[in-house]
């Protein structure tokens, strides 16, 4: 897992090393988790862009729902 994740786990308190043995199962789902969230925020960045919109931090958070 990258130092970026580490940081995200660490702010969440998700506590993937307090896991144990199944540790790397949840390293590895949350890989794919942030993996999966970073290829939406590019998709959408893509279409906005090529929109002329170019508020692409706010689309994001809409997207997902995020307050600022």
């Amino acid at each position: 897992m990258n130092d970026k994740l580490r940081e995200f786990e660490r702010a969440s308190k998700l506590d993937v090393y307090g896991l144990g043995v199944k540790r790397h199962l949840w390293e590895a789902a949350l890989e794919k988790y942030a993996e999966l969230i970073v290829q939406e925020c590019a998709d959408i960045a893509d279409q906005h862009t090529r929109d002329g919109d170019w508020d692409i931090a706010k689309m994001i958070k809409q997207h997902f729902g995020v307050e600022e």
